[in-house]
């Protein structure tokens, strides 16, 4: 089906693993370390966040973010990073994703600054200085997905391809596991120095003045990372197949490649004229020969990746309350402010350890074996059997005896989410797409995921609220076992979409996008759902 391909992405498809390729990933990989931080570690801080600005004189209870201001601070960064993946995957195709990919990682440093830095007296300031410098921290990360998943595919040979666009995703494992060991050390820190009773002791004293420090400092540090690896974005060649599909230009591709890769490429122009002028290269985003061909796989890599982040999203953000509500942290007027991050973080530091992180790189080292759709059809479906597990005998897991056991399974869901959709999501777009589309329908996909995570963040939490008593400053809810077995739905949702995506393994970019298709194979979409058939039934 694939006809000649030009030199310089054949050589691209057959190189060795180089000492290249780990640079790419570790230069991309920090992006994502540092995505995952500054998007998560406000989990770490909110319950603070109430105690210091919303506390109530004479309550038995500590104070606790209002409803809304709660959502606006969980969910802004998503509303800004859905805007980014749109407007960076646009620009990507369009300037070439060198020249924006540095523009992302400013944004993200500047903005990690500037969120520790919302001061005033007034709550309602503080709140609103802390979203608006969020949503544009979101801005910021939202590009990284698919400049950075873009950049790996295009380097990637395509027999390690699904690995290496892994590993960079992998990172953000990294990113979610040292921002909660950071918030450890912090808040231990601070607790050793000031030693505060319990709430429940001493309403004011629980809360000192320095805790206000606490919340700021484990924000800023997200600028760390981003600012070391910016000199080194700046120095990475622009990818080849945007270099010779996109902006035409063999000779400059090949000599790119060949000083990063070493190895002798030969510039080809007068076939790559003859390449990009067929009538199969030149359909635009918005047209029927885009909806013919990449219709079905836009609709799938859109839909799974939106269902994963609703279910995702909301198990990540709500960590807390999940183990606050089944007793595994304990009563927060038992505890001082400081106390309750040091035991919100320690939770979810054991999980990224113990499930997040090894899930990932399971994926990166079998996902060039088993195929990106094995992986996300068992991940989604893992996924829907232990939510279910959990919810149906919601009761039995609450009793102290069986805390572990839930602790466990709910485990067991974030290791199948990053062994299977997590990553899978991130991965297929990055190959299905030609390659003057492939920021954009990668930053399509991704704002879908988004959307999805919004859902999640605002959604789960009315909705796991208890049905009888609900938390200060929020209505009655479903409960968090009803809100499991709507989770649940969800991922079953994801594993039936997943048969609308095509599998990537083994095959080139070219080969996938169908650029290497003559103009008249009209039977490409069959062709390539018939192949992709054939395989899974025979494996």
């Amino acid at each position: 089906m694939a006809g000649d391909q030009l030199q310089v992405l054949h050589a691209l498809d057959l190189a060795k693993t180089q000492w290249y390729h780990f640079t790419a990933i570790i230069i991309a990989g920090m992006g994502f370390f540092t995505d995952a931080y500054d998007l998560f570690c406000i989990s770490l801080v909110t319950k603070l966040l109430g105690r210091i600005y919303y506390h109530i004189d004479g309550s038995p209870t500590p104070g606790v973010l209002p409803a809304n201001v709660a959502a606006a601070v969980n969910g802004v960064a998503f509303c800004g990073t859905l805007t980014g993946q749109l407007f960076f995957g646009w620009l990507g195709d369009k300037l070439g994703r060198k020249k924006v990919y540095g523009m992302t990682l400013l944004i993200m440093v500047i903005c990690s600054i500037a969120s520790g830095l919302s001061f005033s007296d007034d709550p309602k300031a503080v709140m609103i200085t802390l979203c608006f410098f969020r949503f544009w921290l979101g801005f910021g990360i939202g590009g990284d997905y698919p400049l950075s998943a873009t950049i790996m595919s295009e380097y990637a040979n395509k027999k390690t391809r699904g690995a290496f666009i892994g590993a960079v995703f992998a990172m953000q494992g990294f990113g979610i596991l040292v921002g909660g060991i950071f918030a450890i050390i912090v808040s231990a820190s601070f607790r050793a120095k000031y030693n505060v009773p319990p709430y429940i002791k001493d309403e004011f004293r629980s809360t000192p003045h320095e805790a206000d420090y606490v919340w700021r400092i484990i924000l800023m540090f997200g600028a760390v990372p981003a600012a070391l690896t910016y000199y080194w974005r700046m120095k990475m060649p622009e990818t080849a197949r945007y270099t010779a599909l996109v902006a035409k230009n063999a000779e400059k591709a090949a000599t790119d490649m060949a000083r990063v890769m070493q190895v002798d490429i030969e510039a080809d122009q007068e076939k790559l004229e003859q390449f990009t002028e067929k009538e199969s290269n030149s359909f635009g985003l918005f047209t029927k020969e885009f909806l013919r061909r990449h219709g079905l796989h836009l609709l799938g890599t859109t839909t799974c990746w939106f269902l994963l982040d609703i279910a995702f999203y909301s198990q990540n953000l709500f960590q807390k309350d999940v183990f606050s509500a089944i007793g595994w942290i304990p009563k927060a007027n038992t505890m001082s402010a400081i106390e309750e991050v040091f035991r919100i973080a320690r939770a979810q530091t054991l999980i990224a350890l113990c499930s997040t992180v090894p899930g990932y790189w399971f994926t990166v080292a079998l996902i060039d074996r088993m195929g990106r759709f094995k992986i996300q059809l068992m991940g989604f479906t893992m996924m829907t059997i232990f939510m279910f597990a959990l919810a149906i005998p919601y009761h039995h897991w609450t009793e102290k005896k069986n805390r572990i056991g839930f602790v466990v399974m709910y485990s067991l869901t974030f290791f199948f989410a990053n062994f299977g959709p997590n990553a899978t999501t991130f991965i297929v777009p990055a190959e299905i797409f030609p390659a003057r589309l492939r920021s954009t329908c990668h930053g399509i996909s991704a704002a879908s995921g988004k959307l999805g995570a919004i859902v999640g963040a605002f959604g789960f939490l009315y909705l796991s609220q208890d049905k009888h008593k609900a938390e200060p400053g929020y209505s009655r809810g479903i409960g968090v076992k009803n809100t499991l077995i709507i989770l649940g739905v969800v991922n079953l949702l994801g594993a039936l979409c997943t048969f609308m995506v095509p599998e990537a393994k083994g095959k080139s970019l070219e080969e996938m996008s169908g650029e290497n298709d003559n103009d008249d194979d009209d039977d490409y979409d069959d062709a390539v759902k018939l192949e992709d058939v054939s395989k899974v039934a025979a494996d």
